[in-house]
């Protein structure tokens, strides 16, 4: 990417940004679980989580403009070669468990598109089940998604892009429906609008301390993902003055645009009524509120009750195909970052020499294929393998549980370390003196040390030990992995020496 014109703008990179955390769906969930109560949650996860995070990442990144390892070279150069290297290693196969779940998941906002609700567990291609099937098909999207990736960065960021452009389509729609069904009711909320709802949650299973806590930090990790646009600093033009900007306006899009979205789903919709809703749960409740949206647009503007179903339908399908680019957005995105940073953070000799060559697209396409061949065998496993198969999804989401958060304990936890570091060219600085980022990394790391306890306490407090051991042994076991490898390879060098 020698060429000016093919690097990555201010608009460009924020969509990145928005496409890979901003998730629309966290909104309807939200809503679902705690009504207007989860605003301040989310408003909280901004302020103390993604916003001090966010300008910890423009640092490093503005640091290490030309660093091909992302995450790893920032860790790398404040905690050593061996932690970084571990603690990547850990946040890729908690990656790896993503693409599994996301590959099946794509295809509920695919059928919804064409038929108006999820009707995946009624496929059936040559006589196969419909667990089978969408296995199948989602191998395929594994497969297919990583040959456009081998195409380059310029194919990813278009792709994002435009999954970015379709998640603020959905706001768009949620905003202006709503506005409309707010001007022709005078102002009346379908929730009613209360000093005390944005307080304490309906939702009994939300109201005791340790309740809000476990849904606090659930908000909290709705903003995770940012550190991943580490690994496309060589690409972005003017990635000093870009990188930080994107992600300030992200930071204030994105918890701006979460709380809305909660405060606007009231409008047209009684959180008594939807709990009430038996057909109403987590997975569809994005097309749930976006067809109830339609149909009370419909009866606001005196449509008739066929004209308004039908406008909840289409606002259904909408949704459809708005959630499926967001995810295609996001599984091409990371299907690229993390696998890139570690195999080129690295140093070469750990690997095979194929596998960090790079393509004539710059891309490590070995290692990119690798990946997708290892995420494909397990989910046509998972999907062939009958209740084995069942358990070892169940095992493999629970090993993902606390990996996913792990990487972040030592990603915030290096950067003190690296404000230290002599020699560095700091081109962007957020935090002035050890006064303001030592107390920032502390409730920081605080507050991720609480989300592990709890997610790993948990299955435990329920009497579900297996959940509970898995949930522990995942990062330890993958952790133990990389102590291996970094062990094999540290011994490699020191005979070729």
């Amino acid at each position: 990417m020698s060429s000016k014109s093919k690097k990555l703008g201010l608009g460009a990179v924020i969509l990145m940004m928005f496409t890979t955390i901003f998730g629309f769906a966290n909104g309807p969930v939200a809503f679902a679980q705690m009504g207007y109560a989860a605003i301040i949650w989310y408003l909280l996860g901004g302020l103390l989580f993604f916003l001090p995070t966010a300008m910890m990442y423009a640092e490093f990144g503005a640091s290490y403009t030309d660093a091909k390892g992302g995450i790893y070279t920032w860790m790398e150069e404040a905690l050593g070669q061996k932690v970084a290297f571990i603690a990547t290693f850990v946040g890729l196969a908690s990656w790896i468990t993503w693409m599994i779940g996301v590959a099946q998941k794509v295809w509920i906002p695919f059928s919804t598109l064409f038929a108006g609700h999820d009707a995946t567990q009624s496929w059936s291609l040559f006589g196969m089940s419909s667990g089978e099937t969408v296995g199948v098909l989602a191998a395929l999207f594994v497969i297919v998604v990583a040959f456009f990736v081998n195409r380059g960065v310029s194919a990813i960021a278009r792709i994002s892009s435009i999954g970015g452009v379709f998640v603020m389509a959905l706001n768009g729609i949620l905003l202006l429906a709503s506005v409309v069904i707010l001007l022709a009711s005078g102002g009346h909320f379908a929730e009613p609008v209360q000093l005390h709802s944005f307080l304490i949650s309906s939702n009994p299973a939300f109201q005791s301390p340790f309740q809000m806590i476990s849904f606090a930090l659930y908000a909290i990790f709705a903003y995770a993902g940012l550190e991943q646009m580490g690994s496309v600093m060589e690409n972005i033009d003017e990635p000093e003055k870009t990188y930080p900007k994107g992600a300030i306006i992200a930071t204030i899009v994105i918890g701006i645009g979460y709380s809305l979205s909660i405060l606007l789903w009231g409008v047209s919709t009684n959180w008594l009524h939807l709990s009430a809703m038996k057909s109403a749960n987590l997975g569809n409740i994005t097309y749930v509120l976006m067809n109830n949206l339609g149909v009370q647009l419909g009866q606001s503007l005196h449509l008739s009750q066929a004209t308004a179903l039908l406008l909840g339908d289409l606002f259904t399908r909408f949704a459809g195909i708005g959630m499926f680019m967001a995810y295609v957005g996001s599984f091409f995105y990371l299907t690229y970052g993390p696998i890139k940073s570690f195999i080129l953070g690295t140093p070469k000799e750990f690997w095979p020499a194929r596998v960090v060559r790079l393509n004539k697209h710059g891309i490590p396409a070995t290692a990119v294929w690798a990946q997708a061949i290892i995420v494909v065998v397990l989910i046509l496993g998972i999907s062939f393998g009958g209740k084995n198969a069942s358990q070892l999804y169940l095992i493999l989401t629970n090993m993902g549980n606390v990996s996913t958060t792990l990487p972040y304990v030592f990603l915030v936890l290096a950067f003190p370390f690296f404000k230290r570091l002599p020699n560095v060219k700091r081109p962007f600085v957020f935090f002035k003196s050890a006064k303001s980022y030592w107390p920032v990394t502390i409730l920081v790391e605080l507050l991720m040390l609480l989300s592990i306890g709890l997610t790993i306490w948990e299955p435990f407090s329920t009497g579900d030990w297996f959940d509970g051991m898995w949930t522990i042994l995942g990062p330890v076991l993958f952790a133990i992995i990389a102590w291996i490898l970094f062990a094999r390879a540290e011994k490699h060098e020191k005979t070729n020496d």
